[in-house]
């Protein structure tokens, strides 16, 4: 029988041995190991993603002193996003380079420079260039997720990963609404003259994520030094198809978390404190959601809630450029929080879709069992690297549009109906790729069949023209 054997490599805890699929071994022992290794994750995910979308906090408390109009606070959240989304590329393949548990406890204790930074310079004064400088340190941030993603990915058998992977994302993400919600306290108890009580608050937050990880974490020495999985994984369309779907739903999470309060205060008129006491609402409900997607996604199939939420995120949409038009606030900030909750589920499903993509071709290569699943394992945490880098880059494409929305017009209806028509391309490549039935070339189209008749396809429902590989995804 596995085991989980830890053993001492240079200043690490390595565990040697991990089969997460023997469901005795789980029972036994991994699934204590792999709690604990989740819930430090989140920790540090948390404060990562807190960090990373500071500025969307700051913006707020950034008045007419500051000399900084609404097109240059768009631009410095959009410069966050833009290096958080490309650094998620080494973080992701850092795990396999460094380990799990030794690259959280660098990665965390890496965000008390861009804490100590906006610490430094938040006062009326500051250069423009001072600030974006520290906009490129914030996305330093949002670069955790990737390596937590793929690290935890590593620890959990298939049939869990939907909702392991929901539970650290959610985690992680809830860090946007947390630090909104802690900006609001602060304007509210100290006014918006005191943006540094908020960044001196973080400092032992992120101390402490530091200790905690090096001392209970753990690194897997299967997914070590595994390069070759980076390429194979690069060169699998599937990773680049479920890209452009996470830029779809991550993409919009985040970039709709940076955006909102800037679109309130220069949309609605909105006052730092009125706008701050709704900001948040948005990515909790989101961040909080995120494993119920992941759940169903386990339960009915990763596409077919892909497909769902996005045709959902469209309507939503639809009322959001209703309300952008008619300067309905009431309407507005209703979609809006529909939309978080849908950008939520759909983070949950579509990587939950991931393992189940390289696990199904794996079977359908002719690999069983273990080798199957450590096939999946390790080329669906390469993917998550790529994937959650590209979705990154959905924020910095909201922010910029909204910023050339502003500037254009005063308000944020264009950017909106662009929105729109790619929540309607996300819906349509999700069916296409990964739903779509699919006959023979030249063959008769099947008879229905009885009820309880004829085979079952991987869905679950009757019928040899099923696409056979993913539909279970």
């Amino acid at each position: 029988m596995t085991a989980p054997t830890s053993a001492r490599r240079g200043r690490g805890r390595w565990i040697e041995h991990w089969d997460p699929e023997d469901e005795d071994f789980w029972e036994r022992e991994g699934r204590h190991v792999a709690r604990r290794n989740l819930v430090l994750s989140v920790l540090s995910e948390h404060i990562g993603f807190s960090v990373w979308s500071m500025f969307s906090v700051l913006a707020l408390f950034m008045g007419p002193e500051y000399g900084i109009d609404p097109a240059g606070k768009f631009f410095l959240v959009a410069v966050a996003s833009l290096v958080g989304a490309a650094l998620r590329v080494p973080y992701g393949f850092a795990v396999a380079r460094f380990g799990g548990r030794n690259w959280t406890v660098i990665s965390a204790a890496m965000l008390l420079v861009p804490t100590t930074a906006l610490l430094v310079v938040m006062e009326p004064g500051t250069s423009y260039t001072a600030f974006m400088a520290v906009a490129v340190l914030t996305g330093i941030g949002g670069a955790n997720f990737a390596s937590s993603m793929t690290n935890i990915n590593s620890f959990y058998p298939l049939r869990l990963k939907g909702w392991a992977l929901g539970v650290n994302a959610g985690g992680g993400n809830i860090g946007v609404a947390v630090v909104q919600l802690a900006g609001m306290l602060v304007v509210a108890v100290a006014g918006a003259a005191q943006p540094r009580l908020l960044l001196a608050a973080y400092l032992p937050l992120i101390v402490a994520a530091t200790v905690l990880s090096a001392r209970y974490m753990d690194n897997l020495g299967p997914v070590r030094g595994d390069t070759g999985a980076a390429r194979e994984a690069a060169a699998d369309r599937h990773t680049w198809i479920m890209a452009f779907l996470y830029i779809g739903t991550f993409g919009s999470f985040i970039g709709y978390s940076f955006a909102f309060g800037l679109v309130l205060q220069n949309q609605f008129d909105r006052t730092p404190l009125q706008a701050a006491s709704l900001t948040f609402i948005g990515p909790l409900l989101g961040s909080l959601v995120r494993p119920v997607g992941g759940r169903l996604a386990d339960r009915f199939g990763g596409a077919r809630v892909t497909l769902g939420n996005f045709a959902a995120m469209t309507a939503a949409v639809g009322l959001i450029v209703v309300a952008s038009v008619r300067q309905s606030l009431p309407l507005f900030i209703a979609s809006f929080a529909v939309l978080f909750v849908l950008t939520g589920l759909g983070n949950g499903s579509t990587f939950k879709m991931i393992p189940g993509i390289f696990r199904a071709k794996a079977l359908a290569a002719g690999m069983t069992g273990e080798a199957a699943a450590a096939h999946a394992r390790r080329l669906s945490g390469a993917s998550m690297a790529l994937i959650g880098a590209i979705g990154g880059f959905g924020g910095v494409g909201i922010n910029m549009a909204l910023r050339q929305s502003f500037l254009a017009s005063g308000s944020g209806t264009g950017a909106f109906a662009a929105f729109l028509g790619y929540y309607v391309a996300c819906a349509a490549v999700t069916w296409f790729v990964y739903l779509r039935r699919e006959l023979p070339a030249g063959a008769p189209a099947p008879a229905p069949a009885p009820a309880g008749a004829g085979a079952a396809g991987p869905s679950g429902r009757p019928g040899p023209e099923e696409r056979p590989v993913y539909a279970r995804v």
